[in-house]
């Protein structure tokens, strides 16, 4: 234990090392542009080869060994779907090191904060603090939907080329009603960005007010970990989970999900070990 903790903290520190001594404040302040007027930004800058590899290394043991199979819709979001394996913040904390000692990276944190323009926390609600997401199957998506909380910070392991898919999109400055989500009324009144990722990539993302998907993948593998922050206004207004806790939840529930103009679809969670269609619209700007 003492061991694996002093290899934590070596991680930690020579993420922090690298954001204090090799990314100089301009190119954070830099990158705040594209993350306020796109939703996103890519910044693979904020963390060094060593880290990425450590990260994707425990990812995928995490992945190989404790994933759940996912396949839903949600009426939250207007029946967009979920297909994928997964692997939850319980799992990761009870059995990885390294992705809940990045987590937990105030240095990390306060380069977040200089992008966003404004002070970037831990996320109060634990089970949207770190999670892992592995498409493999042709159709396999993280459909449209927007994040209860502000910010997420997402690390790609493994990405397809771009003609398989895999890519993420956005629609920036938009609002989530649940009741009533409206997303076509979001894709024709804002444009939607699309961006090519790789592995060893990073983006940084304002989640809840960025309508966003992965475009479904036709072939290869896209495994991704994201990490959830939130903002100071979140820690006081009313928030709901009801998509985070249905697409969490344990593999034995099943979980029937109304889907509009669709009636009733039944979600099966399964665990399983880890061996469609795509959405409308295309993208009207890429970057």
């Amino acid at each position: 234990m003492i061991e694996e903790s002093a290899r934590t903290d070596s991680v930690v520190g020579a993420l922090e090392h690298h954001l204090v001594h090799e990314v100089p404040p301009l190119r954070l302040q830099r990158a705040r542009p594209a993350f306020l007027t796109q939703g996103f930004v890519k910044a693979g800058f904020l963390a060094p080869h060593d880290v990425k590899k450590l990260v994707a290394e425990e990812t995928e043991a995490l992945i190989g060994g404790h994933a759940v199979r996912r396949d839903g819709r949600f009426a939250e979001t207007g029946g967009t779907p979920r297909r994928m394996h997964n692997v939850r913040r319980a799992e990761i904390a009870e059995h990885g090191r390294i992705l809940p000692g990045v987590y937990r990276s105030a240095g990390l944190r306060e380069a977040l904060s200089v992008i966003a323009g404004e002070e970037v926390l831990e996320c109060p609600y634990a089970p949207e603090q770190f999670v892992i997401t592995e498409l493999t199957r042709s159709g396999d998506t993280h459909g449209w939907h927007w994040d209860d909380y502000s910010f997420a910070l997402v690390w790609v392991i493994d990405c397809p080329p771009l003609e398989q898919g895999g890519f993420i999109q956005c629609v920036p400055r938009t609002e989530w009603d649940k009741e009533n989500p409206q997303l076509h009324r979001s894709f024709v009144s804002r444009p939607i960005h699309s961006a090519e990722l790789r592995p060893g990539d990073l983006y940084f993302l304002r989640s809840d007010t960025t309508l966003h998907r992965v475009y479904p993948v036709t072939g290869g593998r896209r495994l991704i970990v994201n990490m959830g922050y939130a903002a100071r206004r979140d820690l006081v207004k009313p928030l709901s989970h009801e998509t985070m806790d249905a697409l969490w939840a344990d593999p034995e529930q099943t979980r029937d999900t109304p889907s509009p103009g669709t009636g009733q679809e039944s979600s099966q969670w399964r665990r399983t070990s880890c061996g469609g269609t795509s959405e409308s619209p295309g993208s009207s700007s890429t970057i």
